[in-house]
Order: structure tokens, then sequence, then C-alpha cells
């Protein structure tokens, strides 16, 4: 039988009233004629719980012992899940990670898949089960030990398995009904997309969007899976939800299918750095060492010699990143005048495929800003994005203005 993977949230499970229903939705199609796998998150709040207590237990925590606690939530709600489908006369059975197995590398809480043998799942789908439910965001390692794959895991567990079983789709069932053109929480005005290109998602998902974890779209771009967002609150239709897919399936899309922001970023200056050759690898290279996430990087142009250099980070990682440059220029790595950290700034960006064919986005996104009355910090483009640094007082107004201008409230 064809399959279908399922993946449910926290929100979606978060009690044994909505576990039932989505018991009823995952029934509905078995009753189609799928084998579906449904991958499940833990309750909603589990999580966050857990991770308290190892941290209340010890702070300094052992990683495997981490991954063992955390990982319980998703045991939990999938043992839930196949009972209320039993009850339903569906015959399902949970599966742990260690037990398909979901074969990890050993980096614990941030573990990558490897392979995912199908062997077990579909012996049992042979043997007349119809329903496997899989605990998500967890594996095991090569030595045996429980993994996790990071906050947001479930979603990268779930494309994982449509491409490892050929499944037809996967769906990706959450608390919005969709992906949109902007937060709606931000502007009343955004649209829900019927459709949206994997890069188009995979640049939104890593710019602020919610809705998807980045490493799950990277791999349904890579394994051409089909995604298709939904919510688990409203009543489906076969064309519900948002799909994402290979650009080629997109008819017409508008030159800009969508605007991200990101609230929490920094940008941080290295004043009066030596210029020449090694420099910027050496600033980097001490940065990536320290785990700072570096985004956008700019280089003034130099003077006698020094030059200015910027980057922007996650706020979190401000004093992480200070430390760094500070150990650096003890240790004669790199020398500069100073460091200087503005931690009050947002990450505004447009997104679209069309923007490959399509002159005029960057003039006509800057001058927006400029007739709002807002300030530039630093500017970064690709094929298909622009980013801008602002002052985060102006972050909602300027998403406002650019979703505006360039019209994402009307479809292409």
């Amino acid at each position: 039988m064809p399959v279908l993977v399922m993946k449910f949230g926290g929100t979606s499970v978060a009690t044994l009233d909505r576990i039932r229903r989505v018991a009823k939705r995952v029934g509905v199609e078995v009753a189609k004629g799928y084998d579906v796998i449904v991958i499940v998150s833990a309750m909603s709040g589990k999580t966050n719980e857990l991770v308290g207590w190892v941290n209340e237990t010890s702070p300094l925590y052992d990683a495997r012992e981490y991954d063992a606690v955390v990982s319980s939530g998703e045991n939990v709600t999938a043992g839930l899940m196949a009972l209320t489908l039993q009850e339903m006369d569906v015959p399902a059975r949970s599966w742990q990670g260690w037990q398909v197995p979901v074969l990890t590398t050993s980096a614990h809480s941030s573990a990558r898949i490897e392979d995912i043998p199908t062997d077990n799942i579909n012996a049992k789908f042979a043997e007349g089960m119809r329903v496997a439910v899989v605990a998500g965001f967890q594996g095991v390692s090569a030595e045996g030990r429980i993994t996790t794959l990071g906050r947001g895991g479930s979603d990268t567990t779930a494309v994982a398995f449509a491409a490892a079983f050929d499944a037809e789709r996967c769906d990706i069932y959450t608390d919005v009904d969709g992906v949109y053109t902007t937060d709606p929480r931000v502007s009343e005005k955004a649209r829900k997309l019927d459709k949206i290109a994997f890069e188009e998602m995979l640049e939104l998902a890593s710019l602020g969007a919610k809705v998807l974890q980045t490493r799950s779209v990277e791999l349904a771009m890579r394994y051409k899976v089909k995604l298709r967002v939904l919510s688990s609150f409203e009543e489906q239709s076969d064309t519900a939800g948002t799909l994402v897919c290979d650009e080629e399936e997109i008819m017409e899309s508008k030159v800009v299918a969508g605007v991200a922001f990101s609230r929490d970023e920094a940008k941080m200056t290295l004043v009066s750095v030596a210029d020449r050759p090694g420099i910027a690898a050496r600033i980097f290279t001490a940065l990536s060492d320290a785990g700072v996430n570096v985004d956008m990087i700019v280089q003034n142009i130099a003077e006698e010699g020094r030059t200015d250099m910027t980057w922007s980070c996650p706020t979190i990682e401000v004093q992480r990143a200070q430390k760094a440059v500070e150990e650096a220029k003890e240790n004669g790595t790199i020398n500069y005048h100073e460091v200087i950290a503005d931690v009050d700034v947002a990450k505004v960006s447009v997104v679209g495929i069309g923007m490959r064919s399509h002159t005029g986005v960057a003039a006509k996104m800057f001058q927006v800003l400029s007739a709002e009355g807002i300030n530039i910090k630093v500017i970064t483009t690709s094929e298909i994005k622009i980013s801008v640094l602002i002052d985060r007082k102006y972050m909602e107004l300027a998403v406002q203005a650019l979703h505006d201008a360039f019209e994402l409230e009307k479809a292409a």
C-alpha cells in the first residue's frame, strides 16, 4: 500500500482529547488505503519540563543522560497514540527510535540522522499493522546510546522517514494552517500560500519563520519529499494547508514570496583590524570554535592598512563572541582597537525565487525603508533573498511596509 507520513507537534497532542482528535484524522487516511507512519512530538510543555529537571539535577550534565531523559516525552506520546488507535480498531503499535532503528551520529542533543532501515516497520506492515507511531526527535548512536536531534527535530524525523519509505507525501500538522507571506501577528494582511518552493521555505525558515525546522526543509529538498503544512485544529481537504515542493510545480509565483524577520539579533564590530590576508579567517575561526552562529558579514573599506569587521549573531551569543575575540587578542591571534556590540537590532528579509529573473527588488526595498525613515545598518544578499539589519524598534513597521509594497496580500 502507499505510505503516508503524518507528523504532529506538541500542541497537536497536548492532551488526551487532542490525541483522540489526531487519531481520528489518522484513521481517515488509513480508510483511504494508506499505510501510515505517524511521527509524534512530546506533549506541549513536556520537553521544557524535562530539560528543567535535568538542569536542576545536574547543571554540568552528562549529555548522554540528558538525551535519555529528554527523549522520554516522545515515548509517552507514541504509546498513548498507539493505544488510542487500537481502541478505534486500527492496527497500530508504537516505535522508539532504537527499535526502528533511527541510526544517528553520536553528537548528543544535536545528532544527525545517518540511516533509517525500513525492514522492521515494513515487516509489520506486511503482517497487518496499518499505523506505525514513531517517537520523533530521537535515534540511536553506533554506541547504542539514545540520541536527540535538537529542538524541532521531529520535523526532521518526519521528512527522513518520508524519504526512507518513499512516502507519497509528508504532512506536518501544527498550530498554524500553513505558511504565510509573513507572521500574521505582525501584519494583518498576511496571506496563506497554497504552494511555496523548497528554496523559499528554506530561506524563510533560516531567517526566522518558525513553521518548519531548517534541517527538515534541507532534507526535503535533497530527497524531493513533498511537504504539506496543515493545522491540527481545522477540518482538512485535499488542498488544505501549504504545499512545499519543487519550483517547477509552481505555475506562477510572485517576485517576492514572503517577508521574514528575526527579532533577537546583534551587530558586532571589531574596530581597526589589520587589513591583510588571513585576518578574516582568524577572526571567524575564533568565533566558530566558540560556537558563535555568525550570519551577516561586512568588511569596511581599508584606510592606512586598517579596517573594521562587522557581523551579526543571535543576542544570546554576544558574550560568547566578545570572550572569543578578547582571548584571540590576548594570545596574539588578532589585533584590534575595540569591539562594539549593538544588541538592539533586528533582521528583516524579503525572499522569492522570482528575484532571480527580476531586477529592482533591492532598490524598491531600500526606497520603502527610506520612506519610513528606517536606517539600514547592514545589507546582505543572495540569489533569492535580501536581508537588512535595522533598529529593532522599527522592525514591525518595516515588515508591514515591505509586505504592502510588494503586494503580498494578493495572489500571483
